[in-house]
């Protein structure tokens, strides 16, 4: 094509080393019909940052240093670097509206997706994390030895206020440490939110009495940004530790308020993914979960739904180990086409979820691929229990009784019979 009349080339250059200040992104990428590697490339790079579809009349010295530079080529993928200058400090949506904006939309693509981000210190230094990441959870729970454990009650909404924490206690009363509302269920006329949010906390004070031990839940406050932040000053003062919000729906800007919110509280916020597979399902295009769990990290959410490769939702085992990594470890290397290196400084570790699909009998696949440090969300796989949603908690933590002390399922159902009456309902069947 005539360089007199488009410059997408000028944004290619194989022998860029990238900056330490440098924003890194690895994309997959297949060019339309007719268009080669190099030109979809140069629209990769030009149209997220400083390029146009034609060359400008004039254009300030200062433009030079502002463009992207695709600088690593291998089969149908690219890295592609961006200046520091290019991004707003603190601004995670401009950040997306960059590196995942209009590019999507270009003719000269069949399908692009945005795999990860490799964040420089520069960058990340303006966002302040989790306020209490995994330790700080820990230490409130007292519970350093297994994973945190937690139920959503099912079916995830149609329930009453009064009916939502009568399971709610019998979930509790089964060992786990959490409950929580699903992603459709905020404040209804059957389910009033404060309502809600007053019945469960007599309840949990109740069953902390009981048991001696601590209980919390995942309150759903997704609603528009100011109601929310009413909402979770609501949690605040009913003593709960945690608020739920649907992080995709409500955009990376009322996180980000929240974040500021509850860390004034000392709270943590539990991350839903609802609307994820609308723009990460498709292997070929658009973004990967491992890219929105490492957002959501960096804006600070204390967990996040990651899958469960055993359950009932998409993602492999390799994929939700990735998604794993990139939440719990400081200093991530560099697996591709997973993820690329980063380095988090001073932003505390979160949590990675699994939720979908479990049951007591999936519990020592799930934690031989996560580990112990992860939020056990275990639902329709207790409340389904033969004997009822209790004993269905009991086999859960029975389950995981067995896994830490190295002996079977079948085996420690010998001497637990609510193990031994869900693996007889369900064995180690895996959903579909």
């Amino acid at each position: 094509m005539n360089k007199k009349i488009e410059w997408y080339h000028d944004f290619i250059n194989l022998k860029y080393k990238p900056k330490s200040d440098d924003l890194k992104v690895l994309y997959y990428f297949e060019p339309a019909k007719g268009i080669s590697k190099e030109d979809s490339i140069g629209r990769i790079a030009s149209e997220s940052s400083t390029g146009t579809w034609t060359t400008l009349y004039e254009l300030p010295p200062r433009m030079k240093k502002l463009m992207a530079t695709a600088y690593e080529i291998k089969g149908n993928f690219v890295k592609v670097a961006y200046p520091l200058d290019l991004w707003e400090s603190g601004n995670a949506p401009q950040l997306l509206s960059g590196i995942a904006g209009n590019i999507f939309g270009m003719k000269a693509l069949n399908n692009l997706r945005l795999l990860d981000v490799s964040l420089p210190q520069s960058y990340i230094k303006h966002f302040k994390g989790p306020k209490l990441g995994i330790s700080g959870l820990r230490k409130y729970f007292k519970i350093y030895d297994r994973p945190l454990t937690g139920a959503v009650l099912k079916p995830k909404i149609g329930f009453s206020a009064l009916e939502h924490t009568r399971i709610a206690k019998e979930t509790w009363l089964g060992g786990f440490d959490l409950v929580k509302d699903d992603e459709n269920l905020t404040s209804t006329k059957f389910n009033n939110f404060y309502k809600r949010v007053d019945l469960m906390t007599k309840m949990r004070d109740k069953v902390e009495k009981e048991t001696g031990e601590i209980k919390d839940a995942l309150l759903n406050i997704t609603s528009e940004t100011k109601e929310m932040m009413k909402r979770a000053k609501y949690l605040h003062d009913k003593g709960w530790k945690y608020a739920m919000i649907d992080v995709v729906v409500s955009g990376t800007a009322a996180v980000q308020t929240l974040r500021e919110t509850l860390g004034d509280y000392g709270m943590g916020i539990h991350a839903h993914r609802a609307m994820h597979a609308s723009f990460d399902r498709n292997e070929k295009h658009g973004i990967t979960m491992q890219f929105l769990a490492k957002i959501m990290r960096l804006i600070g959410v204390e967990q996040i739904h990651s899958g469960t490769a055993v359950g009932k939702l998409v993602g492999s085992k390799e994929e939700v180990q990735s998604i794993a990594t990139t939440l719990r470890e400081k200093n991530v290397k560099e697996k591709l086409p997973y993820h690329l290196e980063q380095n988090w400084h001073h932003i505390k570790p979160s949590f990675p979820v699994s939720s979908g699909g479990l049951h007591p009998g999936l519990v020592p696949e799930e934690l031989e691929i996560f580990g112990k440090d992860l939020i056990l969300l275990i639902s329709g796989g207790i409340h389904g229990h033969p004997k009822g949603t209790r004993a269905g908690a009991m086999a859960t933590m029975q389950a995981i009784d067995a896994f830490n002390k190295k002996i079977s399922l079948e085996d420690y159902s010998k001497n637990n019979k609510e193990l031994a009456q869900s693996l007889e309902k369900w064995g180690r069947l895996k959903p579909r």
